[in-house]
């Protein structure tokens, strides 16, 4: 594996459920490499979107050392963490609730380039159109609200903000569970391409282990708030150990050895 990009050491998470604690994330230790596909994939529940929050400074942990490219993720405030922020993005699953459905294209992909200082007023537009086209989409719908668009290209656009900032890091939370199998396998694809052209790492989050085998390098198991397995892809799906992944092995009935078409 390459050198680490991100590094999770004893991270825990609890919340409170009728006024007692409920741990949602219990001693995660991971490494991400650099240009790496790491699949964390577990029952829902699981703690998997916890964990995607904490690594994004969306949610706090109660414990552990976060560790981004050296930094402590976790001491980072004000300027500097503003800084960071632009080397780590995040795709959610409803792109359409993670927006306002009422912006235009343009108005979602503009709010990052003007907030990162990527791009001047006049210079925005013609960045934003070379966004849509980077992502398969015709420059023409910079002009259309995002709930006026189809759910395929509303993830591509969620994508094209992810990119704009150019990062290292991007956290895909069930990112592409809500497409129809067509879609999903067009965007796996780009985000395929987007890894080879700048050498992203990703944290691939989902429930499905055929949707990952083919795409993740790594898997780790998560379940009830701990990480019960991790591996090559391959040896995890061909030849898993916790009872965690057996189960979602046995979940899938065409499911393997070797890649899985998605």
């Amino acid at each position: 594996m390459s050198a680490a990009l991100l590094e999770l050491r004893g991270v825990s998470k609890s919340f409170l459920r009728a006024g007692q604690p409920v741990s949602a994330v219990d001693s995660v230790s991971l490494d991400l490499g650099c240009g790496e596909t790491l699949a964390l994939v577990g029952p829902s529940g699981s703690g998997k979107s916890t964990l995607a929050r904490i690594v994004m400074r969306l949610v706090e942990p109660d414990s552990g050392e976060i560790r981004f490219d050296g930094v402590d993720l976790a001491a980072a405030q004000g300027e500097a963490l503003r800084k960071l922020r632009r080397r780590f993005q995040m795709v959610f699953q409803d792109p359409l609730a993670a927006f306002n459905p009422r912006a235009t294209v343009a108005r979602v992909l503009d709010d990052p380039l003007r907030i990162h200082r990527l791009a001047g007023r006049d210079e925005r537009p013609s960045a934003i159109a070379a966004l849509l086209e980077r992502v398969g989409l015709d420059r023409s719908l910079a002009g259309r609200r995002i709930h006026e668009i189809s759910g395929g290209q509303r993830q591509r656009i969620a994508i094209a903000r992810a990119i704009v900032t150019k990062p290292d890091l991007v956290v895909l939370d069930e990112a592409l569970s809500a497409l129809d199998v067509t879609v999903r396998s067009a965007v796996l694809k780009l985000l395929r391409d987007l890894q080879c052209e700048q050498q992203l790492s990703y944290l691939f989050i989902s429930h499905d282990l055929a949707l990952v085998s083919s795409f993740a390098e790594r898997i780790a198991i998560m379940d009830a708030g701990r990480i019960v397995e991790t591996g090559p892809a391959a040896k995890v799906i061909a030849d898993p150990q916790s009872a965690t992944a057996k189960a979602l092995v046995a979940a899938i009935p065409k499911l393997k050895t070797g890649a899985v078409q998605p």
